[in-house]
């Protein structure tokens, strides 16, 4: 019997092949696949790029570069994606599939702590995806704010934390106690609007008034 996530995946776009060559290839070969967005993430996050048509775009936490190339697909004419991923072994992985894909013009890939790239970077962001260390949300919040664009999107992902957020957490898990500081600390945030959507481990919609 079909279950309810197949039955959605039967009924929207179909998952562009280099991307489900991506998934395949990354589940051989890396330790945590299911890290990687996968196909109705992907789908949504191109309907908001669709929709919103920024120009400019950060990601942080590229992983496989399976989100990126989603981000990368519907942007507009000069549009670019700039993505941050602090694990250096992955870079051969997320540039192959940046150069084989005809999006590849329209992606920077930069390697090292979010931290320390993103203060170097020239740019005002439309939309902002956070999808990295979730010890640090708040901080790549609070470094991302003043370079997003009064009316842009900030995208974060895992922030129903596999739903850890309702449950009593233990003093070393720091990962779903950066989940929560994020969670309160964008409620309490009045320069913004947000909601947060339950898809896959939660997405928290943020606009900036």
């Amino acid at each position: 019997m079909i279950n309810l996530e197949e039955y959605i995946l039967s009924h929207i776009d179909d998952e562009p092949q280099q991307l489900a060559n991506l998934d395949r290839e990354a589940h051989v070969n890396l330790l945590r696949p299911r890290m990687l967005s996968g196909h109705l993430q992907g789908r949504i996050l191109k309907m908001f790029v669709r929709m919103c048509q920024p120009k400019r775009i950060l990601e942080i936490g590229t992983y496989t570069g399976y989100a990126t190339l989603c981000l990368a697909e519907a942007l507009p004419e000069g549009g670019k994606v700039h993505t941050i991923e602090i694990n250096d072994e992955l870079e051969d992985f997320i540039q192959k599939q940046i150069n084989t894909s005809l999006l590849n013009e329209r992606i920077k890939l930069h390697i090292g702590d979010a931290m320390e790239i993103i203060p170097r970077l020239e740019e005002e962001f439309d939309m902002v995806f956070i999808d990295a260390d979730k010890r640090l949300y708040c901080e790549y919040y609070d470094l991302i704010f003043d370079k997003t664009k009064k009316g842009g999107i900030i995208i974060a992902d895992n922030t129903l934390w596999d739903g850890k957020v309702i449950e009593e957490v233990h003093p070393n898990d720091k990962q779903t106690i950066g989940i929560l500081r994020f969670n309160e600390m964008i409620k309490q945030d009045s320069r913004i609007e947000k909601v947060i959507v339950p898809l896959r481990d939660g997405l928290t919609i943020i606009y900036k008034k």
